[in-house]
């Protein structure tokens, strides 16, 4: 479905009626400084990675954390782009229903269905958790030592430790909104069943801030529609990360 166009500036609207005090971490995490920059809006997708990624660069040359909200996933690649450059050893964290390892989708290599194949000529390492759509071209591109698969996560007690351990030291997250059950956030592009819930996305996000340095991330494909239950899960979930990220040990 199309729309996620209109993804950011939902979550920014959502979250205007948020309560700012998080229970979990005791804080307050917009004392620290929040700013919304202009959007960033171009043609076609290759313009828009290049403009994200100088976007992001002069955002992290000047000492700030950088957040990006999507949009499709192929934003993040000029985010991570940008981020690769300044953090030499850094790894990803991907959350995402599908894999997004395709070469090429629709006559573009520059897709939301080849933003991982496109982050990881950036990067050496990339975790990919809550997978569970594919096509059969993607096969050859798994590294299943690096692949965390919805259907194993139920069943595992240890999952989130194993896929922590994998990251290096410094890690930038990626989260598609669909890695999230449709039960649970049905605005989304490409929404798919068997996905992960509330608690087992913030727990893994809590345990990679709390154990790696979490360098910058991204939040995208949002598909704003009437329920207006996924724009606010989208800000709460952005403001819960930085909550971990800033509120570390508490």
């Amino acid at each position: 479905m199309s729309g996620s166009r209109k993804g950011p500036a939902a979550i920014i609207k959502a979250s205007g009626y948020m309560e700012l005090y998080d229970i979990e971490t005791d804080s307050e995490v917009y004392r620290e400084g929040i700013f919304t920059a202009p959007a960033v809006r171009a043609s076609t997708s290759e313009q828009m990675i290049r403009k994200v990624r100088s976007r992001v660069s002069g955002i992290i040359e000047d000492s700030k954390f950088a957040v990006v909200l999507g949009g499709e996933h192929s934003v993040s690649i000029g985010a991570i782009g940008a981020h690769a450059e300044k953090f030499s050893d850094m790894s990803v964290l991907h959350l995402d229903a599908h894999t997004d390892l395709r070469d090429s989708y629709e006559g573009s290599r520059y897709s939301h269905a080849c933003a991982m194949a496109r982050v990881r000529e950036l990067v050496d390492t990339v975790i990919s958790v809550g997978i569970r759509s594919m096509d059969s071209t993607e096969l050859s591109c798994i590294n299943r030592d690096r692949l965390f698969l919805a259907r194993d996560i139920k069943s595992s007690p240890v999952w989130i430790e194993e896929a922590v351990d994998r990251l290096t030291g410094t890690v930038y997250v990626s989260v598609d909104l669909d890695v999230f059950d449709p039960s649970v956030i049905p605005s989304t592009g490409t929404p798919e069943p068997g996905g992960l819930d509330w608690y087992q996305v913030t727990d893994l996000l809590r345990e990679v801030s709390f154990r790696r340095e979490v360098v910058g991330f991204d939040v995208v494909e949002l598909c704003p529609s009437k329920a207006k239950a996924s724009d606010f899960l989208a800000a709460k979930l952005v403001y819960k990360l930085l909550s971990y990220r800033f509120c570390k040990g508490r």
